[in-house]
């Protein structure tokens, strides 16, 4: 019988990425999704609504692992109706999940569920790992976000699954190519000559590579004494101002236009979207990780960046992450033709 492991919510940038790198694998992957389409090879996708008990609940039996991907976007005006879909579909489908678990003769023995880094407190000062202080803070605008994720952690730990390991995935923010990366938009922007520091640029941010993003899930699931909250960041949070310097400089923009927090209002509300996501300063350490001997590949901003705008832009069906990544670290390229590939491959 093939391993297999359950991508709830998994249609997504991160489904999609992790789907392909499991099934690169030989693993078993079902997506559980509101939109199924058929699929071929090791990948399949199952209808679920997300918010009820049906068949999909039958793929949790013999899994090797359940990873919670579900939630709308957070990329939106807070106004009411949005605030109730950011909660309903996080609570909702972490209650459903886990009520499915304990229905099961031989549940996943790990589900990891996600949530965010955004869950600390806004700081200018030492980072913090799994031990942070949490809370909303009126200057970056969190106070709703940290609801969210506080509220997200709740439903998910009082989800009573005696045979299956509990982790929340505290996730920083995901480079990588595909939908709903923030990646592409940074390296336009910075072409365009509008990759300055936003707001002063000493707001921190907290990052991570998607090949560590998947390889550190891997690593949960296969280590049982990871358990409770884990960081899923790189170990080296930046300043905003040395992150835009980086995508100006693979981008080969000799300036930057900054834009003050009053640009960045007008902005976000021309945008749809709220300044939070620019204006925090997330100072956020894989504690956990890192104690638990886990290796990053990408632990440094710049050169992450590089890999991934001189990496092929992946498409369904295209060559697998695995495979990407093997070509690009078997290249013996001089610096100089490292650069021109990553000027061509920028959208």
């Amino acid at each position: 019988m093939k391993t297999k492991i359950i991508l709830a919510g998994g249609s997504g940038f991160l489904g999609t990425v992790l789907a392909d790198f499991f099934a690169a694998k030989g693993i078993e992957v079902v997506i559980l999704t509101r939109s199924p389409k058929p699929r071929t090879g090791l990948i399949r996708e199952v209808l679920w609504d997300g918010a009820t008990a049906g068949g999909w609940a039958v793929e949790l039996e013999g899994a090797r692992a359940l990873i919670n991907l579900a939630g709308i976007s957070v990329n939106c005006r807070y106004h009411a109706r949005n605030r109730k879909l950011m909660l309903d579909s996080r609570l909702n489908t972490t209650r459903i999940l886990g009520e499915a678990i304990a229905q099961c003769a031989n549940p996943p023995p790990v589900w990891l569920n996600s949530s965010t880094a955004t869950i600390y407190k806004h700081t200018f000062g030492p980072a913090w790992d799994e031990t942070g202080e949490i809370g909303g803070c009126p200057e970056a605008k969190d106070v709703f976000s940290v609801h969210v994720a506080t509220e997200w952690e709740r439903v998910f730990n009082e989800a009573i699954t005696p045979r299956t390991r509990k982790v929340a995935l505290r996730s920083a923010m995901v480079l990588g190519h595909g939908r709903n990366s923030v990646l592409p938009n940074l390296l336009r922007l910075g072409r365009l000559g509008l990759g300055g520091r936003l707001a002063g640029g000493r707001q921190f941010v907290s990052w991570i590579h998607h090949e560590d993003f998947c390889r550190a899930l891997e690593w949960i699931i296969a280590h049982d004494k990871l358990e409770g909250p884990v960081n899923l960041a790189a170990p080296n949070p930046v300043t905003n101002a040395e992150f835009m310097a980086a995508i100006r400089k693979v981008c080969h923009a000799p300036f930057g236009l900054p834009a003050t927090r009053w640009m960045l209002e007008v902005g976000a509300f021309l945008l749809r979207t709220e300044t939070e996501l620019l204006i925090k300063s997330r100072r956020v350490v894989p504690g956990k990780l890192l104690a638990d001997s886990f290796v990053f590949r990408h632990p440094q901003l710049l050169p992450a960046i590089q890999q991934l705008v001189a990496q092929p832009v992946l498409k369904e069906g295209a060559i697998s992450l695995s495979t990407a990544n093997a070509k690009y670290n078997a290249r013996k390229e001089t610096p100089d033709a490292l650069t021109d590939e990553i000027e061509r491959s920028i959208p």
